[in-house]
């Protein structure tokens, strides 16, 4: 029997029983409990042995008191189990959810031959050729050292002018009708080569508007690096890279158009990649309204220091949304019981991921934005477990609203 139990838990403070020395120094991430004081009140998907304990005791009670033949008939049923299979947050519900430790793949990457077909194309794009990033490295690949004048940042000496190319990759769906303005999807650190069988068929359900994907790809990671540059800087130039050298390529280049219409628009990413998408939303909420996040770096990762947003991504649960009126954002996000924590030299209480999100969940919820949060059990950074599991929902939950064509 499939049930969804509330999980009553009013929580108080911040997790203190983690040792960020020891995941400084290299260490695994410690487990966190969704239940510890400091987290949001949450909907368990999978009850826990605790509740399944009362519900059966509570069951054994009536069943004692029950009729002698209605007894013999309830006997025969079994305890209640665990939901070990495919439960996913319902697509039509907001909050806070958490999900595991047992995850299915969805049936959604698995390719059906019934449905039909995107097209799947990739370009190179050289930085020799961009006027927003002519492309910066660390040279050798290491991170900096903390700033003695600044808690707060990291002095990267060695990052110096380093030009690259990156790969661009385009799925178009194969309802799309040439020369009409198209969805956009944009994926940060390329595309996840299962995405267009997800879309391909979510689109032939008409779970999801038939979209374009731009998957742009990355180069390095962290203070210093290119990837770095452009994800974790709280700044809209980001998006001004991908709307002005781009997206004109892959209309150019594969003889589509894509909407001006925010509401038609979202950005996806993983980690820094996940901070980058909120980033785009936030600074040039004209151009994208929509936005997917697992493991979201919402953490102190800025570099350069930047006096306006000293504490990188932290400052979107810290200062901006609080403070800010709220934006028309619909954001999906999760993160795992085992995701990181202080994984550099920065022991600044600004690196903890589990932190950073919890914190996202309860100021989203005071601002009355529209948002769904997963708090992923048995999962590290990038909750690939839950992922493979909860995508299909994700993207399904982040359109809500969006007009979709019906089926013919």
């Amino acid at each position: 029997m499939k049930m969804k139990l509330l999980s009553i838990a009013v929580l108080l403070g911040l997790l203190t029983n983690a040792n960020p020395a020891l995941a400084a120094a290299g260490g695994p991430p410690p487990t966190r409990d969704p239940y510890a004081p400091g987290f949001v009140k949450a909907t368990t998907l999978s009850p826990t042995d605790k509740e399944l304990a009362a519900i059966n005791a509570a069951f054994h009670s009536l069943l004692a008191k029950s009729d002698p033949s209605i007894q013999a008939v309830l006997q025969q049923l079994p305890n209640f189990k665990p939901v070990t299979g495919f439960a996913n947050p319902p697509v039509n519900e907001e909050g806070n959810f958490i999900m595991g430790p047992d995850y299915v793949r969805a049936p959604e990457f698995t390719a059906d031959p019934n449905v039909p077909h995107g097209t799947v194309a990739t370009f190179t794009m050289n930085s020799a050729d961009s006027k927003i990033y002519p492309g910066i490295a660390r040279v050798p690949e290491k991170l900096g050292t903390v700033d003695p004048n600044n808690p707060y940042t990291l002095l990267v000496p060695n990052s110096q002018p380093s030009p690259y190319t990156r790969q661009i990759t385009v799925y178009v769906p194969k309802q799309y009708v040439p020369g009409t303005p198209a969805p956009l999807l944009v994926t940060m650190d390329g595309m996840d080569g299962s995405l267009p069988t997800v879309l391909d068929n979510m689109i032939a359900q008409h779970r999801v508007p038939a979209m374009i994907a731009v998957g742009v790809g990355a180069k390095s990671d962290a203070q210093g690096s290119q990837r770095g540059l452009e994800y974790d800087t709280m700044s809209g130039l980001f998006a001004d890279f991908v709307e002005t050298e781009v997206l004109p390529q892959v209309e150019s280049k594969y003889n589509v158009k894509i909407t001006k219409d925010p509401e038609g628009r979202a950005t996806l990413g993983t980690s820094s990649g996940g901070s980058c998408a909120l980033i785009m939303a936030w600074y040039h909420n004209d151009l994208y309204h929509r936005v997917v996040t697992f493991s979201g770096t919402y953490v102190n990762q800025q570099w350069p220091f930047n006096p306006e947003t000293p504490h990188g991504a932290w400052g979107f649960h810290e200062t901006l949304i609080p403070n800010s009126p709220v934006k028309p954002i619909r954001l999906w996000m999760d993160c795992g019981d085992q995701d990181l924590k202080n994984p550099n030299v920065m022991l600044d209480d600004m690196h903890d991921w589990v932190v950073a999100n919890e914190t996202m969940a309860k100021v989203l919820a005071a601002k009355g934005y529209h948002y769904q949060f997963i708090f992923a059990l048995k999962n590290g950074h990038g909750t690939s477990q839950a992922r493979s599991q909860v995508l299909p929902e994700a993207l399904e939950w982040v359109w809500k609203g969006y007009p979709i064509a019906p089926a013919k």
